[in-house]
């Protein structure tokens, strides 16, 4: 791209208009020596013919031009009388327009600035409805013979610069059916008449879809690492100056990162950029002519181009106008950009000159900057221990963390205010947010997605709160501990360079129904402050082949941006042992275990699967799963432990209930201990009583027989 001049640009076209305004006049005196020397001028000319007219126009040679401009001269001088720079002179360079084309543009301007040349055009052309300059009246003016006249026509072919770039565009004559070339009037494109007038913002084809936008100053947090930062301004630096044709692919899910990527190239660049949102192209009808207006907007706009969001053109209906967007692209005059998760198939495919530039989700040491420079931002402090947990359990964008941290400060200013009387002053919300505010607006930064084929499960139970074997207890301890000192063994210790699979942890709760396994795994996810979501594994397994594949598929890719423990309760309907294959039904059911195994294996994040039978899992999971514990049905001790730890301080409870005869009589487990406490519970509220050891009996006796068990009167 040549440079260009920005101010008033009427001053650098005003010596264009003076080339005209003496090309004109020498026009319009040929043309009353046509008509006789001191003739009177027909007022009623061009809109009737007399017999005198006819024998003049015989008496004329074929094609002569009846003006008798000198085409040569006029040309060179206009070309001449520009200055250097000037939007005229920079149109001339980057279309490669003869000196001839640059004169059409003029005359096809002059009307956009002053009126009067429509009636100067009108008059030369005989016709007072005709005010745009035809090829004809151009070429009679710019053309000194008949031969000249007759090369020049083909400056209007669709070959030539001016008809195939859409700089001018050619309108038959409406007062005719059919008209020839010479009769087609020229109309120079709106945007062409924008960028020479000096107007602001972008052509109106293009606003739908398209906005400049000035670069942010300072960026806080970048979304690459520093080095790699660095490294792609350099090298966007080297190839905008160096004006070299080349994509730069930003190849991911991060928009909001890729955006703030993009603007800080063309901050450095000290230019504009143009940001294209395909998603709003809703109906690219005549792509081929827009993609012209949109490279031909970069160029006159002196914007780095930036593209996003082709996501929305990768349907299989709008593939073939990606692939044009693609094959238009290729001519850009200068490097731009594009932004995309799946894309680098299609780059290759249309042989474009490409450099990826992945942005994955930023490393533990990258993330752990953005948080200590994100809280810095905001003046909160927070504990080392704390701010590795965050960085290693969450793997966030850094938009995502910054988002996080403003999510946490707007949240405690509704808490502190809804809070507050009249007569108090809240504290400044960064000197009073905790761990805890943090860890819940970095769940909420986490991928939704997994929302759609997954429970969210809630809950407040502890570690403390479960009644468990001591045995039981330390493993549930150990597996927080391969969370929180994750990133010290895999990356610290050199761990990570010897797994290529199983960086992941996968967990097994086995035992009877009702002992604690689904509550456990809330404990761990509360400890951990992470979401638990629960995977409804109806939902997943289909009698159709391959459905079931998919739905895996589609959760674990889920999670990996979920940041989340996953749950699958009674995995055994799924993860059963394969068998000898005997039809196409073995065969494909042990396909889906051994994707199943595959997907485990891979998945980085942690996952807990609950069975109450573990003889019927495949033995292939016993080397994925790193940890087994098994929930065993609770003695009287622990039975009787339970129930005194069923009831809240605001539980009216009579101080004469027996538990340990309750839990050495009647053999309960965990989840029907819960169960028969809250029925005592509704027993007595609706006798407006305390709970009695008789409503928990009452409670005690309708479980059993849900339960099929059989009843000794005697016990109650």
């Amino acid at each position: 791209m040549h440079e260009r001049v920005a101010g008033d640009h009427l001053s650098h076209l005003l010596p264009a208009l003076q080339w005209l305004d003496q090309l004109l006049h020498q026009a319009l005196v040929a043309a009353h020596d046509a008509d006789g020397v001191g003739g009177v001028p027909d007022p009623y000319q061009g809109l009737h013919a007399t017999l005198e007219e006819m024998e003049q126009l015989l008496r004329r040679a074929p094609g002569q031009p009846p003006l008798l401009a000198v085409a040569s001269k006029g040309c060179d001088t206009l070309i001449s009388l520009l200055a250097e720079p000037s939007p005229l002179r920079w149109l001339q360079q980057a279309h490669s327009l003869s000196a001839f084309d640059l004169a059409v543009v003029v005359l096809a301007l002059a009307p956009e600035i002053d009126r009067r040349y429509e009636r100067l055009y009108a008059f030369l052309q005989e016709n007072i409805t005709h005010t745009l300059p035809s090829v004809d009246l151009v070429l009679s003016l710019l053309c000194d013979s008949a031969a000249t006249k007759l090369i020049l026509r083909s400056r209007f072919a669709p070959h030539a610069p001016l008809i195939q770039q859409g700089l001018v565009q050619l309108l038959p004559d409406p007062d005719r059916a059919r008209s020839t070339l010479l009769g087609h009037q020229l109309v120079l494109d709106a945007q062409i008449i924008r960028f020479l007038l000096g107007y602001q913002g972008v052509d109106s084809r293009l606003a739908s879809f398209c906005q400049l936008v000035q670069p942010e100053s300072v960026i806080s947090l970048q979304a690459l690492p520093p080095e790699t930062s660095t490294a792609l301004l350099d090298l966007a630096s080297q190839l905008w100056h160096a004006r070299t044709p080349i994509c730069l692919y930003f190849q991911g899910i991060d928009q909001h990162g890729q955006r703030q990527t993009a603007e800080l190239i063309a901050g450095q660049l000290q230019v504009q950029l143009l940001d294209v949102d395909l998603s709003h192209w809703l109906e690219p009808n005549n792509l081929e002519a827009t993609l012209h207006v949109l490279m031909r907007e970069a160029d006159f706009q002196n914007a780095v181009l930036y593209l996003h969001r082709l996501d929305a053109w990768n349907s299989q209906e709008r593939l073939t106008h990606l692939r044009l967007l693609l094959q238009a692209l290729s001519s850009h005059s200068s490097p731009w950009l594009i932004a995309g998760p799946d894309l680098a198939w299609e780059l290759n495919r249309s042989q474009l000159r490409s450099i990826t530039i992945p942005f994955d989700l930023p490393a533990f040491s990258h993330r752990l900057t953005c948080w200590q420079r994100a809280l810095s931002d905001r003046q909160i402090s927070l504990d080392e221990a704390h701010l590795h947990g965050l960085a290693d359990r969450f793997r966030l964008f850094p938009s995502q963390i910054m988002a996080a941290v403003d999510v946490a400060i707007d949240r405690l200013l509704w808490t502190t205010m809804s809070s507050l009387t009249q007569q108090e002053l809240p504290q400044s919300p960064e000197q009073t947010i905790q761990a805890e505010d943090l860890y819940a607006a970095a769940r909420e930064q986490s991928g939704q997605d997994l929302s759609s084929m997954a429970k969210k499960v809630g809950g407040r139970c502890q570690l403390n709160d479960l009644v468990l074997p001591p045995d039981q207890h330390q493993q549930l301890h150990e597996i927080c501990q391969h969370i929180t000192c994750r990133h010290q063994v895999h990356s610290d210790w050199g761990f990570a360079s010897k797994l290529t699979l199983g960086k992941g942890l996968n967990v097994l709760f086995y035992g009877p129904p009702g002992t604690g396994k689904t509550m456990a795994a809330e404990a761990l996810a509360n400890e951990l402050n992470l979401d638990l979501y629960k995977i409804d594994l109806s939902q997943i397994v289909s009698k159709y082949i391959g459905e079931t594949e998919k739905s895996l598929n589609k959760i674990f890719n889920a999670a990996e941006a979920a940041n989340c423990i996953l749950l699958f309760d009674e995995a055994d309907a799924i993860l059963g042992k394969r068998s000898e294959v005997k039809d196409a039904h073995d065969r494909y059911a042990n396909l889906e275990i051994s994707f199943l195994l595959q997907k485990m294996e891979e998945y980085e994040g942690m996952s807990i699967l609950t069975t109450n039978l573990r003889q019927n899992l495949d033995q292939a999971f016993t080397r994925r799963i790193r940890f087994m514990v098994e929930f065993p049905f609770p003695n009287p001790d622990y039975r009787e432990l339970i129930w005194q730890t069923m009831w809240s301080d605001h539980t009216p409870l009579s101080g004469n209930i027996d538990f340990r005869r309750i839990a050495q009589k009647f053999e309960l487990a965990g989840g029907s201990i819960r169960n028969s406490a809250l029925a005592a519970a509704f027993l007595a509220a609706s006798a407006q009583e305390d709970i009695h050891e008789r409503h928990i009996l009452q409670a005690v006796k309708r479980e059993l027989q849900k339960m099929g068990r059989l009843i000794d009167e005697l016990d109650f």
